[in-house]
């Protein structure tokens, strides 16, 4: 291994070097604005007329065209619905020229509109398993209680599974939620989900784009083993003050933005955005209740015993400092809370903050864009249940890190390290109910190189990371590679894998069917020191990394401009995981099970797992219809040591029906609707109940004393939920009220033909409980 490490660098190095020392050409490069906003267009192109010699804006709106031969060029600048602007340039031996440039909205839209910053993405980057996100295709599906949010788009992604209505949670090709890293504007968000499920902690509305990996991620990313998310935000209009004031069914926001400083050439300023929003699920759902008490449903039983008592409120802030030529300094700060609180049950809640900043630099005699974060999390969790026994949880951290970009033509060259530290503190009471208090410090540093090769029609992506855990003193090589092959103009195959690992466990149990605790911490100490295998053969424990291993194939193929296919074949192996010990019977620290088998007094243990499956995605897009069929399917298994089973999220068939259409005289009408057809998630049946007695004496009377009622488990996760199915729909009409206010209404309705979907049965009473009924919302929003 440390042989194909120091081979793999070496490559690198030398690629390094040739992409250093060229210079006998110029480059032009720059940024692409939105002249309206001052905002960085995303996806813009930029190309030399008459040439092959082109770039697409990136999430700055950073443009970068290498190896241009001196000579006189036309500089063109293209994106869907605005302008095409024109340029004369020169270009001069060994020089860097910058041009910035303001997009202006066209007036109509061109149908001659023919060259696509996504279509030449398609043919120059790997692309695997990544979903571009953008606040027009959040806004483009129904929207649970009026407002859009990225949690209900998700779920519509190829490979992502969802577990309920309530308290539901994320999984990603066979990827837990901890396994899942999320990143806003570079800095770690530990839990970007409410308890409900159907709610996000970010606004839509102050989103730029939402990058989901599901797998096979390049190595710029690590400390997970499962998917990434990173999401950036808009850094507010540079122009002049506008805002959006919104109220729905469940909840309400206010979104403000604007320059506190203006530019006078268009370029630099500093600017500012600032977002919050709050629910009211619980005071809505007693609006609701005499609705739900007339529904003739089962389905309402569920909502109205256990009502809708979640509440959340979410703030973030962010200013911006922009410099005239491109530099960028951006400060941030968010405070995320989220309560439950069943009566007589359990209450939970969460509270999450942190701030940071991050920066944009183009030197100007420098090929090399730098990138830098430096960024503060907290999130902490608290537990009450009927038993009176708390649980709490508490992670706080910090990332720092660097990333330099160098473009030559149509290839990249893309290195930087990461350092990070989080402190985990975790008490909880175990099966055998001894108190545990784990805290735990954990340093990580790491490293990556990439290097994007576009040689004819192949595409290829060899990166490396090196995963340094200080606090474990565990290294961790991890090279990955991506492929892609432009069979023709219309056919692309591609490929990647990789090597994954990560320290962050998750301090659930994964036979809750439920689980609204979501706490966290690292490695644990008292692993077990051997592990044993399916065949029955043993292995040594080594580390207390968890860590996998991905690979990928797929293909691409456009039908037409408008409509394509995306298939993709993959496979995860979990080679290490760590999880509750649902097998305990012995407390470790009791003299009497010193000779008892790990497995059976561990308070966490080993495992091992797979996950693999198909995904299809079928998308239709044009001017006023899109539609998007998406259908997957996987399996995922664990084996524990003793068992293999399925894990509770783990579902053979998914399928989404998406359709936007945009509609009336003036296009200010808009119909979305999905369907969903899902199988139904593994359980652990119910076989039987007995009388327990916990013998305090030896003279005690068994046959006259009180016992408590016990429950017999059948095997784990044999059992498998009903299959479950949703139709929700939605219109909007928007109305003018002045050039710079918008006045929109929404009327939507949640399970519309209010499906009985099962969402668990109580193990004593055996009552039903279900998925949300048909839920009618309604939404205003004026944006001015």
């Amino acid at each position: 291994m440390n042989k194909t490490i120091a081979r793999s660098l070496g490559v690198l190095m030398l690629l390094l070097i040739a992409t250093v020392t060229f210079a006998q050409n110029g480059i032009v490069r720059g940024f692409v604005y939105n002249d309206k906003t001052g905002e960085a267009e995303i996806g813009a192109t930029v190309f030399l007329k008459g040439t092959t010699m082109g770039a697409a804006t990136d999430a700055n709106g950073f443009y970068s065209i290498t190896k241009v031969p001196p000579g006189n060029y036309t500089l063109m600048v293209t994106s869907l619905g605005f302008d095409t602007i024109q340029m004369a340039v020169a270009i001069k031996k060994n020089e860097i020229l910058q041009k910035n440039h303001q997009l202006v909205e066209a007036a109509t839209m061109m149908n001659t509109f023919n060259v696509s910053a996504e279509q030449q993405e398609a043919t120059t980057q790997v692309k695997m398993s990544v979903a571009k996100v953008t606040p027009k295709e959040i806004k483009s599906i129904p929207s649970v209680g009026g407002d859009p949010d990225l949690a209900q788009y998700l779920q519509v992604l190829p490979g992502v599974t969802f577990t309920g209505d309530q308290g539901g949670q994320l999984y990603i090709r066979g990827g837990s939620p901890v396994q899942n890293k999320v990143l806003l504007d570079g800095m770690i968000i530990y839990n970007p989900f409410h308890s409900i499920g159907l709610f996000s902690v970010f606004d839509t509305d102050i989103l730029r784009t939402a990058d989901v990996y599901t797998g096979g991620f390049n190595a710029e990313y690590g400390g997970r083993i499962s998917s990434i998310m990173d999401i950036t935000t808009r850094d507010g209009d540079k122009k002049r003050l506008r805002g959006k004031v919104s109220a729905s069914t469940f909840s309400s926001k206010l979104l403000l933005e604007g320059p506190l400083s203006k530019s006078k050439d268009g370029n630099g300023g500093i600017s500012f955005v600032l977002s919050g929003k709050h629910s009211y699920l619980e005071q809505t759902s007693s609006f609701y209740k005499s609705y739900f008490e007339g529904l003739s449903s089962e389905n309402a039983r569920g909502v109205d015993t256990l009502g809708l008592p979640y509440g959340f409120t979410d703030i973030y802030g962010k200013i911006s400092f922009n410099g005239d030529n491109g530099n960028k300094l951006s400060l941030f700060g968010f405070n995320f809370r989220d309560n439950v609180n069943y009566s007589d049950i359990s209450k939970l809640n969460w509270n999450s903050y942190g701030g940071g900043a991050n920066f944009v630099l183009v030197p100007a005699t420098s090929k090399t864009l730098i990138e830098g974060v430096a960024a503060y999390s907290s999130y902490k969790i608290n537990l009450e249940e009927v038993d009176g026994v708390p649980r709490q949880s508490e992670i706080t951290g910090f990332n720092t890190g660097m990333d330099f970009t160098t473009f030559s033509g149509d290839n990249q060259f893309k290195y930087g390290f990461e350092i990070l530290g989080f402190k985990t503190n975790y008490e909880f009471v175990n099966t055998v109910g001894t108190k545990i208090v784990q805290e735990e410090n954990t340093t990580e540093l790491s490293g990556f190189m990439m290097y994007r090769i576009n040689a004819g029609k192949m595409v290829i992506e060899p990166s490396v990371r090196l995963q340094y855990y200080a606090s474990l003193a565990t290294f961790s090589p991890e090279p990955r590679l991506g492929l892609k092959f432009n069979a023709t103009n219309k056919l692309r195959f591609k490929m990647a894998g990789g090597m994954y690992s990560q320290n962050l466990i998750s301090a659930n149990s994964d036979r809750d069917i439920v689980n609204l605790f979501y706490g966290f911490l690292s490695g644990p100490d008292n692993l077990q020191d051997e592990f044993t295998k399916q065949d029955g053969s043993t292995r040594d424990v080594t580390h207390k990394l968890q860590k996998a291993n991905h690979a990928i194939l797929g293909f691409e193929y456009d039908f037409t401009n408008s409509l394509n296919l995306n298939v993709e074949g993959y496979y995860k192996k979990f080679t290490q995981l760590t999880n509750t010990n649902r097998n305990q019977v012995f407390d470790e620290n009791d003299d009497a099970a010193a000779n008892e088998p790990d497995v059976l007094k561990k308070e966490f243990i080993v495992e091992t797992g797979d996950a693999y499956g198909v995904d299809v995605a079928l998308k239709y897009s044009s001017s006023h219809l899109n539609v998007w069929t998406v259908y997957s399917l996987g399996k995922v298994t664990r084996w524990d040591g003793i068992q293999e089973y399925f894990p509770v999220f783990d579902r053979r068939h998914n399928v989404n029906v998406v359709v936007a259409y945009i509609f009336g005289k003036d296009l200010n009408w808009e119909f979305n609707t999905r369907w969903n057809l899902a199988s139904g998630f593994p359980f652990t049946q119910t076989q039987g109940f007995y009388e327990g007695i916990g013998f305090s004496s030896i003279d005690q009377q068994y046959t006259s004393a009180n016992g408590t009622l016990e429950i017999q488990f059948a095997e784990l996760n044999k059992g498998r939920l009903p299959y479950y199915h949703r139709l929700d729909v939605n219109i909007k009409r928007k109305f003018e009220l002045g050039k710079n206010s918008t006045l929109e209404a929404n009327l939507g309705a949640t399970n519309a033909y209010n499906r009985d979907n099962l969402f668990y049965v109580d193990r004593v009473t055996a009552d039903k409980v279900y998925q949300l009924p048909l839920m009618p919302s309604f939404g205003l929003s004026l944006t001015f």
